[in-house]
């Protein structure tokens, strides 16, 4: 069903619940896995951004698509690409899809900014919303969320 499977991480709780499900689906189908980080250089940061920053922000994208892969090879996964890639995040994820051929997309439902903790996050939500594949969006709460709430319900 899948050959080609994309998993867009920035390193957050909820893309590791997203990288579960690409792994696993990865494995199931025998797909390819391809991993990828997006630094965000639109206008609005590109003239703000330094060297420096841009530097540290590629190095994050780059430990968390190593940490997918090393768990994609843990999983019996052997065709895993990695990608750090620079842009405004939904267009360089699609892009990165339809360059390499992706038949499923997968993205958790938030990322690392606080506002987007509000609504679906605004880049899976415009993923979703522009793609022309399907987009699997996995709901997936970081741990110590999960265990403030357990703690308010009693």
């Amino acid at each position: 069903m899948y050959e080609t499977i994309l998993h867009a991480t920035d390193g957050s709780p909820y893309s590791a619940a997203a990288a579960e499900n690409a792994v696993d689906l990865a494995a199931q189908y025998d797909a390819a896995l391809h991993v990828v980080s997006v630094v965000e250089t639109d206008v609005a940061f590109s003239e703000t951004i330094s060297e420096q920053i841009l530097e540290d922000l590629e190095k994050r994208g780059q430990q968390a698509v190593d940490a997918v892969a090393e768990r994609a090879a843990e999983s019996g996964v052997s065709d895993v690409h990695t990608a750090v890639v620079q842009g405004t995040p939904h267009r360089a994820i699609l892009d990165y899809a339809d360059e390499h051929g992706v038949d499923l997309v997968v993205v958790g439902t938030h990322g690392r900014t606080g506002l987007d903790r509000l609504l679906l996050g605004s880049v899976a939500e415009r993923v979703l919303r522009t793609a022309e594949l399907p987009v699997l969006v996995v709901r997936g709460e970081p741990e110590e969320e999960e265990e403030e709430e357990e703690e308010e319900e009693e």
